[in-house]
């Protein structure tokens, strides 16, 4: 009997996986592996859709809200959370919401996913808004909690879309400005939707935030100088980032840093214009906050960079 979806299905290449050595193994996940970058790249129209509704939410004031559960969950909850370092955005600019809640982050929530009433009412205390874009996250396509939350969204006039590794029941695809569907096929493991539904699904993910936050200005080429500068690690890339464009020794970059309370861009404007940081901050404003604006191109890349 065939199974209902895609991602229950079993793949032929791996019925004797439990009989294989561990070179065996690696060679086997390698190439499934492979595969998946192409179905990515099969749902291109959808998006660059989707990178178009996000950008729209986020200029409008809007936010990113992502719903998911189990692995999809996850996944959203860490897209979400890696934006505030990375792109220096306020922590409720993107944000996700977990069947089950926090304790689901760590430990498996049975039934949560199941449950359509509770996923409207965790979006719902949001107070989602038209200015949002809901992502529902569902490999299989039709996780009730995520269904639930996506007819929630619908209803308040939120963008609302949905990545899926399988095709949607239609009740679903129908609420969606936009479906993401990503044809990765059977997993080696039967079910085990972590594998490359859950690969395919980050790389969707990474695309949504990343696009759009360039769309949004928040690289100078392809430099990440909206980072906030909070830790070691942070700080070191921010005074790399600096000596690359200004051509400064580290300590001036490190200056310009602590000057500029933690933020790149700010130093980079504040050095560049021979200003403070509240003047670098109104010129900034004026140009949409985009360095390449006051700048001109970044500098192009040196050997060893």
């Amino acid at each position: 009997m065939t199974a209902p979806r895609a991602t229950e299905r079993r793949h032929p290449d791996s019925t004797e996986i439990d009989e294989l050595s561990v070179s065996g193994l690696v060679d086997l996940f390698c190439a499934a592996d492979a595969t998946v970058p192409a179905a990515v790249a099969a749902a291109r129209t959808e998006l660059i859709a989707a990178i178009e509704a996000v950008e729209a939410a986020f200029r409008a004031g809007g936010r990113l809200i992502y719903v998911g559960a189990g692995t999809s969950g996850r996944l959203g909850v860490l897209d979400a959370s890696e934006c505030p370092p990375t792109f220096g955005t306020d922590p409720a600019m993107v944000r996700g919401l977990i069947a089950g809640g926090p304790a689901a982050l760590t430990s498996a929530v049975e039934g949560a996913e199941d449950d359509p009433a509770q996923g409207g009412a965790d979006l719902l205390a949001l107070v989602p808004t038209a200015r949002d874009a809901v992502v529902g996250i569902a490999a299989s396509g039709s996780t009730p909690y995520v269904a639930g939350a996506l007819q929630a969204a619908r209803r308040v006039g939120a963008a609302t879309l949905l990545v899926t590794c399988a095709t949607p029941p239609d009740a679903v695809a129908a609420g969606c400005d936009v479906v993401i569907q990503v044809d990765v096929g059977p997993e080696l493991v039967t079910g085990s939707t972590r594998l490359k539904a859950g690969t395919a699904t980050k790389l969707v993910l990474n695309m949504l935030t990343t696009g759009a936050m360039v769309r949004l200005g928040k690289t100078y080429g392809n430099l990440m100088v909206d980072l906030q500068a909070r830790n070691a690690k942070l700080h070191e890339r921010g005074e790399r980032i600096v000596m690359s464009v200004l051509g400064v020794p580290r300590e001036v970059a490190r200056a310009a840093i602590d000057r500029a309370g933690g933020s790149v861009r700010t130093a980079i404007a504040m050095e560049f214009l021979g200003v403070d940081r509240e003047a670098a901050n109104t010129r900034l404003a004026a140009v949409d906050h985009r360095l390449r604006a006051l700048l001109g191109p970044p500098p192009p890349v040196s050997p060893g960079e």
